[in-house]
């Protein structure tokens, strides 16, 4: 929709090459990678004035503004957490730009506008000690880069810290109540309160996770590594800590706790891509030796587990939807399915330390906010418990099949006002990595662009974790171009079923949905009118050099390997820019992102912004502090306006 092209900022292309793995990698805007060379920080300045000027003419942007802000004062509470006598919960009001911790009767321990007015600053996770007096918090502001500290609950003081690089890593408290293991560094210490050294109780270098049970004898240590984990059981009772291994070199992902009644519970996916039960002793607790008490069901991957008195609840997804399920925790017969408010997404399930008869879970759907639920295993029944929740907008939300280029069935979510299948600005979003499954959630984004008229669509593509481990293996390493495939394909589904047309199709993603973006407006150019691409990986020759790169090899492979690096080069979007004519495209980019660097979109940009052969501009918005996350609700609406004024701009919604 763009008549006359844009005069783009100047950006020299060199002529620098490398040979690698017998390919020849050119690499013109190598030059842009350094944030600090002036030739970057003109070029940047100058592609901050460019958007500000485009998005000043976007017509729908503030009107979007205005219903994505609505859409997003909604109230939201966390399930709740108990310790010793005392419930904690995570809330947001409406109105509020983060949620606070507070007590169960109300008052507010952490308030993270009260730490930072400026709304930077994040709570990222909490733990509360066994006994309720203390919690231990961390907070990062804008990077990510979380500082713990320890706060009385009954003086709302900070009485320790700061620990520094603990990056949303986890908390294990000791029955003591007055100290802790916790990971900083990929490295597991134990920290006691009121003292400077830290005490390095396990030096390897991985992605540890940490699991304690109810009364704090057994230590749980999980090490990630690549598609699987390492496993090792401590007797905290032992005078000595020794790690006793559970599961290591093992093909699985596994996670391990030890229950209220003392058994040891597994959810495994050894010998079960989808997920099964076992059970096991604390003190034998090697592979070997666990009993399968609910078996795998193919193609419902495992993503709940709690244990109630003489009750297992357990969670499951089946074709992207939720399943709550109760089984017997002696025998692992089934008892009865637990009736969930509607097709939806159930996450944080919790229980009270001690078991019980009750357990508590979050629900939500593409209308409803998420909404706590309490279940009552003694009356089968399942009930709002903070409050009602709120009723959203009427759309038609269904989910349609559809094959990718090899034949595989793939599923798409169509959201949109009227299920009459029409063309209409699409917007076209996924993700396709990390296992990580794209379910129905509440979203002001995806509602403010339905309401005005748009269809929104969510593809759960290969490499996800909708169907399973081997689901997720599907969309990684050499694999990877799968996901790209089943992008593209629902692309092409939607345009050949009436739903839309190349003139009214856009696509979105961030992160490793970024690069599926990337991947696909430059493999069918064609096929898109408009594509928003956030905090993406772009540049896969080099990816592994910046950011958090280097602990993604599992997924993606290693440059350095030479048969990775052709899978790696082959879809490689840097790589693939060519002189055609290209979609509009809005690259957002922070700059304290610490996961992404913004290295890539600037790359990106230029080398689209030079190689275009049309009129439809190239942009690059970008926020200089703020992080790979939305910190705050008031900056999450201002980019969200400023993505659908675009969007609907170059696709011709008129909201």
């Amino acid at each position: 929709m763009q008549s006359a092209r844009l005069s783009y900022p100047d950006a020299v292309r060199q002529a620098g090459v490398e040979y690698l793995h017998g390919h020849r990698v050119a690499d013109p805007y190598r030059w842009l990678e350094d944030p600090a060379d002036p030739r970057t920080q003109a070029w940047q300045s100058a592609q901050d004035e460019l958007w500000l000027t485009q998005a000043a003419a976007l017509p729908g942007r503030y009107r979007f503004r205005a219903r994505v802000a609505a859409l997003s004062d909604v109230e939201t509470t966390g399930t709740p957490t108990w310790r010793g006598s005392r419930q904690f919960v995570l809330r947001r009001s409406a109105g509020q730009e983060h949620p606070v911790l507070s007590t169960g009767d109300g008052r507010i321990l952490i308030d993270p506008m009260r730490l930072d007015p400026s709304g930077l600053t994040t709570l990222d996770r909490w733990q509360p000690s066994p006994d309720g007096r203390l919690v231990a918090f961390q907070v990062s502001q804008g990077n990510e880069e979380s500082v713990l500290w320890v706060l009385d609950v009954d003086t709302a003081e900070v009485v320790d810290g700061p620990i520094d690089r603990c990056r949303y890593l986890p908390v294990a408290w000791r029955a003591d109540g007055r100290s802790f293991y916790f990971v900083r560094s990929r490295r597991l210490y134990l920290h006691r309160l009121g003292e400077l050294d830290d005490v390095q109780v396990l030096a390897g270098e991985a992605a540890y996770g940490l699991e304690i049970s109810a009364d704090c004898r057994w230590l749980t240590i999980s090490a990630v590594v690549a598609d699987r984990n390492d496993l090792w059981v401590i007797d905290l009772n032992r005078p000595d800590f020794v790690p006793v291994v559970a599961q290591e070199q093992v093909d699985a992902r596994t996670a391990l706790a030890v229950g209220p009644d003392g058994r040891l519970y597994i959810a495994t996916t050894l010998g079960a891509p989808s997920g099964r039960i076992c059970v096991g002793d604390p003190h034998n607790p090697g592979h070997e030796q666990w009993r399968e008490l609910v078996a795998e069901e193919a193609g419902a991957p495992l993503s709940q587990l709690a244990v109630l008195d003489g009750m297992l609840l357990v969670g499951r997804m089946r074709h992207a939807l939720s399943e709550l399920t109760a089984y017997d925790a002696q025998t692992g017969e089934r008892l009865h399915s637990v009736p969930l408010p509607g097709p939806g997404t159930v996450a944080d399930l919790s229980t009270r330390p001690e078991g019980g008869h009750e357990a508590w879970f979050t629900y939500t759907d593409s209308v409803t906010p998420p909404t706590v639920y309490r279940y009552d295993a003694r009356m089968l029944r399942v009930t709002p418990w903070a409050s009602e929740p709120d009723p959203g907008p009427r759309i038609d939300t269904r989910q349609i099949s559809y094959r990718s280029f090899d034949g595989t069935p793939i599923r798409m979510v169509v959201l949109a006002r009227k299920a009459k299948r029409e063309p209409r600005p699409t917007l076209l979003y996924g993700y396709g990595g990390f296992g990580l499954s794209l379910t129905p959630t509440y979203s002001s984004f995806a509602l403010a662009w339905v309401e005005a008229g748009g269809v929104f669509v969510t593809a759960n593509l290969r490499g996800g974790g909708e169907q399973g481990d081997q689901w997720h293996r599907a969309g990684t390493l050499d694999g990877k171009q799968n996901a790209i495939d089943d992008y593209l394909a629902a692309a092409e589904t939607l345009i050949a079923d009436g739903w839309t047309t190349p003139a009214q199709l856009a696509i979105c993603g961030e992160s490793n949905g970024g690069l599926l973006v990337g991947a696909a407006l430059t493999q069918r150019p064609e096929l898109f009118a408009a594509a928003v691409c956030s905090a993406p990986l772009l540049d896969m020759v080099r990816y592994q050099q910046s950011g958090l790169g280097a602990s993604w090899v599992g997924e993606y492979g290693s440059a350095q390997d030479p048969e990775q690096f052709e899978a790696l080069l082959g879809y490689s979007p840097y790589h693939r820019v060519a002189r055609v004519d290209y979609p509009a495209v809005l690259f957002t980019v922070f700059g304290a992102d610490s996961r992404v660097d913004p290295l890539h979109a600037r790359k990106m940009c230029a080398a689209l912004q030079h190689a275009t052969t049309g009129s439809r501009p190239i942009l690059l918005r970008y926020e200089r502090d703020a992080g790979h996350l939305p910190a705050g609700v008031s900056r999450g609406v201002g980019l969200a306006a400023d993505l659908l004024g675009f969007l609907s701009f170059h696709t011709g919604l008129t909201p």
